[in-house]
């Protein structure tokens, strides 16, 4: 036995026949734009959000490989500047270590002047005459 729809549900049918006329969907068509709006924002910003991630990545990688590079160059210079190395290196120039203290030369007193070895005295001389 079948039953008859009651009264309520046809009504129910005829409020959804009304909300989708002609009139009540150009009422909304700015509603759909602004979600439509929303929807692509949206998915631009996911973009966004992956291509900064990648970035980020990419310049941790970078920061990384100058790291490695930072310390073997530094360890290559540490070693490089040992006395040890560094008596290798200038010993095809024909420099040797110094085997002696080195001579400390006395200042001169500073009421006194030291003699001129460039001769300036002969230049100032001619200039002022």
């Amino acid at each position: 036995m079948e039953q008859s729809p009651s009264s309520k549900e046809i009504g129910q049918k005829k409020d959804w026949k009304k909300l989708l006329n002609y009139q009540s969907v150009v009422k909304q068509v700015p509603f759909f734009l602004f979600l439509a709006l929303l929807a692509v924002i949206y998915i631009y910003n996911g973009h966004l959000a992956d291509k900064s991630v990648r970035k980020i990545g990419r310049t941790t990688r970078e920061v990384r490989e100058l790291q490695h590079e930072y310390k073997t160059v530094k360890s290559e210079v540490m070693f490089r500047s040992k006395q040890s190395e560094l008596v290798k290196a200038v010993e095809p120039l024909g420099l040797k270590e110094l085997v002696e203290s080195p001579v400390v030369l006395p200042r001169p007193a500073k009421g006194s002047e030291a003699p001129n070895p460039k001769g300036e005295e002969k230049i100032k001389g001619i200039i002022n005459s």
